[in-house]
């Protein structure tokens, strides 16, 4: 045999053995993940031991069970037939316990159970490691440090921004409105409170309304909302690798770049601005700073100042989170009003007594429309802006009906599930505001739109006096009225939100 051949023979000999060694690791590899899967599902079927559930397939887990857009209305059946809690299995050994009894969320809030990673690292790309992702003693730091930015002293002035915001909202719908065809408010909506945010929070000049610079921002949010929970519902999406070379992925990428232009522009003007010395001048005479300068001015407990990756995740947080939740509840409680005439008509009433003169609404009168309130807060039950949060077990837990959980299980607490409770609810599914009437008893963990505990919404005050300006506001312009051909139906997108939006009839009020 030549050398030639000899060294040919030798090299197919050393390929096939490298070829047969990748095989065995591979096999072994495979064999290694089998038995961690094995073991995972076992550990969790064990830990789930207590709480019943429907039947689930091995693998596929209640996929099947959830059927596109109809995970709401299939997770109320769990509601009416499983008490307080039961598994959820998405594939494999991926399950977590779906809670919705007020004794239970009370002793998961009244924990400080990190945030579940598995589910929320989704986020990760869009958001950073704003407040929302963040756990431990750096959330802490983080939560500390921004508190200010909601001080009555920062909310108060507010008022006025949200009143200008609102209106010019309101002149866009007395055009657009006819009594023959209806609007689909979300969208308009959206605009309106990202403009109350951004003019509140951020310190920006403009107006988003009317500069239409921002249209391209909200859509890449609706998409990022939608692409984050399909890959949450997805086993192979889950592998970062995977999901960056799908479309989906590829997607995701183009809407986070867009996101995250809006917000580094946001940041650089504020930046510029501050170099003025005026500006300056102002912001050393304020008591409180607002939420970016806040980020802008902060020091931490080290003395350090705010990396530009951690500056950056907290604004894309709240510039999120600040105008799409308000915007789902607003979009939500306007409908609300319009599928009950009567309630509508009550609140449009107080609201006339107590802005009857033309004077437009103040600081001083957001206390003075308790049943404008009462039904605010009764659609925030019915429909929640976020639907439900994840933690995932830090140590055991008891429960107070006995059933325990051991270290490690992830939890999602269901806000949606737990506001459509019957056993907490009477007729849940009933618009009824004397819920919320002054004196009326229920428990401290039934009504829970902005979570609860230490890990609530940061920005609870600054939400509810917006609602209040823009539903005050709203009723003294118009009335409002369901489209009877398209009823929203509410879906999870990390939000909440309907399939096809919300469409309403304006029909033009006559000033007296």
């Amino acid at each position: 045999m030549s050398d030639s051949a000899l060294s040919h023979t030798r090299l197919l000999g050393s390929l096939f053995g490298l070829l047969q060694v990748a095989l065995l690791l591979s096999l072994l590899l495979l064999l290694f993940k089998a038995i961690k899967f094995y073991l995972q599902r076992q550990w969790l079927l064990k830990a789930f031991q207590q709480f019943p559930s429907p039947p689930s397939h091995w693998f596929f887990g209640h996929k099947n069970e959830f059927q596109k857009d109809q995970e709401l209305q299939q997770l109320m059946k769990r509601v009416e037939k499983f008490p307080s809690a039961c598994p959820r299995w998405l594939w494999g050994s991926d399950a977590f316990l779906l809670i919705y009894d007020p004794d239970y969320m009370k002793v998961i809030l009244g924990r400080s159970d990190p945030k579940s990673l598995s589910s929320y690292r989704v986020l990760a790309p869009w958001l950073g490691n704003g407040l929302l992702l963040l756990n431990g003693q750096t959330w802490f730091e983080h939560r500390r440090m921004l508190t200010p930015a909601f001080h009555y002293d920062i909310l108060k002035p507010y008022v006025v921004i949200m009143v200008n915001s609102v209106q010019v909202m309101l002149d866009k719908w007395e055009k657009l409105s006819s009594q023959e065809y209806p609007l689909e408010i979300f969208q308009h909506i959206s605009l309106m409170t990202l403009d109350t945010l951004m003019k509140c929070a951020f310190s920006y000049q403009g107006s988003v309304q009317l500069d239409g610079n921002s249209q391209s921002y909200i859509q890449a949010i609706e998409d990022l909302k939608n692409l984050s929970f399909s890959r949450l519902r997805s086993i192979f999406h889950r592998n970062d690798i995977i999901y960056s070379l799908s479309s989906d992925g590829r997607w995701a990428s183009r809407a986070g770049q867009i996101a995250h232009e809006h917000t580094d522009r946001v940041i650089k003007m504020r930046k510029a601005q501050l170099q003025d010395d005026g500006e300056l001048e102002k912001i050393k005479k304020k008591r409180h700073l607002d939420f970016l300068d806040i980020l802008l001015f902060a020091k931490l407990e080290n003395g350090s100042s705010l990396s530009d990756e951690d500056l950056c995740a907290e604004v894309d947080t709240f510039m999120f989170e600040g105008h799409d939740t308000t915007a789902s509840g607003f979009s939500w409680i306007l409908y609300a009003l319009a599928t009950n005439p009567q309630h509508q008509q009550r609140c449009r009433e107080e609201v006339e007594s107590l802005l009857g003169d033309g004077a437009s609404i103040t600081w001083d009168h957001l206390d003075q429309m308790p049943y404008t309130t009462m039904c605010i807060k009764e659609a925030l039950r019915l429909y929640p802006p976020v639907p439900a949060v994840g933690r995932t077990l830090s140590k055991p837990v008891t429960f107070p009906d006995g059933r325990s959980l051991p270290k490690g299980v992830m939890l999602f607490l269901s806000f949606y599930a737990l506001h459509h409770n019957p056993k907490v609810w009477p007729n849940p599914e009933v618009f009824d505001p004397l819920w919320f009437a002054p004196g009326s008893t229920r428990h401290s963990h039934s009504f829970l739109p902005f979570s609860g505990g230490s890990r609530n919404c940061i920005g609870k005050q600054f939400v509810m006096n917006e609602l209040k300006v823009a539903v005050a506001l709203t009723l003294l312009r118009f009335e409002l009225l369901p489209d009877p051909t398209r009823t929203p139906v509410p879906i999870t997108r990390i939000i909440l939100k309907s399939i096809s939006g919300i469409h309403l009839y304006l029909r033009k009020l006559q000033q007296s």
